[in-house]
């Protein structure tokens, strides 16, 4: 699809400082706080992929729009039929094995562990994606009755074409973030958002908490000493660098030119961007902070991050606390970065803050994240709101 519109500006660079309390938003295999070596100093690391995923549900919530990321896709279409279609459950069974199997995607057959057949690779699909699939099966109903149930080397009686087609189906979200599935043709869709992991600003320590969990029964009659168990997990706390850009050329081209939509994803994605944060842990730490500070800028030629201010890692004002000193660095690196670039490129520059610094380098002050957002997107889409 191509775009057959011009708009302004082609990125919005969207950079965060956020400060979270002590809690572990982001986990590695062991359950450890993630970190990353940079500076000469270990910083608390967040992946991209883990806020990404934070940002993916704000956004379906925001656009009414879900996406479904699955290697099941077979199961949630036998459960349709099953419980919303009325099909018997041994004939809704069979159906979910010939589109799991259907598809140009090779599947698995049932293990111990996961007792259906399911895709090889994930789909990533609209959420309706399993509602089509069930109308499929339900236009080849007589031949998935006389069909057998699935086993190596039987070919699914469903038309792998309209499947693929299927899969191939894409909503908002997808346009955004982008899809990866090479075994389906076409089906790829390459992301219109670029987010880079989040780091703290500052070196960090990682700090194991020790627990353990009272038997009430034992507590209560006092018949015992000891605890029913015990455990440790580690945390950490600190000022976030935060940062992603939007290409607004690539995501007009997955929308076909649809300014409208390219607005209302491109507006959602900032606020998810903004207000999103990861669940690890959220029931044992409540990490549930909004950013210190928020600078989104304008850009006609490439995106520009601010990561490297933070390569000396920001120490500690005299009155405590890592957030004033990395507001600072971040502004005064802007200013070198636009005095180096010649002020080429930048269409227009603008934060928000709870404080009330004066950071003239980060462009023009607005005293609400929706009021920077919306100024932000008018600017690089022209000002056109539906």
């Amino acid at each position: 699809m191509q775009r057959n519109v011009q708009i302004p500006g082609r990125f919005i660079d969207v950079q965060v400082l956020q400060s979270i309390p002590y809690a572990n938003l982001n986990r590695d295999d062991t359950n450890s706080v993630k970190t990353a070596q940079w500076g000469d100093r270990e910083r608390t690391r967040v992946s991209s992929q883990s806020w990404k995923r934070a940002i993916r549900r704000y956004v379906e919530h925001l656009i009414g729009d879900k996406a479904l990321r699955t290697r099941r896709i077979g199961e949630a279409v036998e459960h349709m039929l099953r419980e919303e279609r009325g099909w018997p459950a041994d004939l809704a069974r069979r159906a979910g094995q010939h589109i799991a199997t259907g598809s140009s995607i090779k599947a698995d057959p049932p293990t111990k562990e996961d007792p259906a057949w399911t895709t090889n690779a994930m789909v990533y699909v609209p959420a309706s994606a399993v509602s089509e699939l069930a109308d499929l099966a339900e236009e080849h109903r007589a031949d998935i009755e006389k069909a057998s149930d699935m086993k190596r080397g039987v070919t699914s009686v469903l038309p792998k074409d309209e499947i693929d087609q299927i899969l191939r189906s894409r909503n908002g979200i997808i346009n955004l973030l982008g899809r990866m599935l090479a075994e389906v043709g076409d089906a790829g869709v390459d992301g219109a958002v670029q987010v880079a992991h989040a780091l703290t600003t500052h070196g960090t320590d990682i700090e194991v908490d020790y627990f353990a969990a009272v038997d009430d029964i034992t507590d209560a009659w006092r018949d015992s000493s000891g605890s029913a168990h015990m455990g440790n997990s580690t945390y950490s706390a600190g000022v976030f660098y935060r940062y992603a850009t939007i290409d607004l050329d690539d995501l007009l081209h997955n929308l076909g030119g649809d300014l409208t939509a390219a607005r209302e994803l491109t507006a959602a994605f900032i606020e998810a961007f903004l207000l999103s944060v990861p669940q690890a842990k959220k029931n044992s730490t409540a990490p549930h902070t909004i950013p210190d500070l928020v600078h989104l800028a304008v850009r006609t030629d490439r995106p520009v991050s601010y990561a490297a201010a933070f390569e000396k890692p920001v120490t500690a004002d005299r009155d405590g606390g890592f957030a004033a000193p990395s507001r600072k660095a971040l502004a005064d690196y802007a200013v070198a970065a636009r005095k180096l670039l010649g002020g080429r490129g930048l269409l227009k520059a603008g934060w928000a803050c709870w404080d009330d610094d004066d950071l003239p380098g980060l462009g023009e002050r607005y005293g609400s994240f929706p009021d920077l957002i919306g100024a932000t997107v008018d600017a690089a889409l022209g000002g056109q709101r539906a």
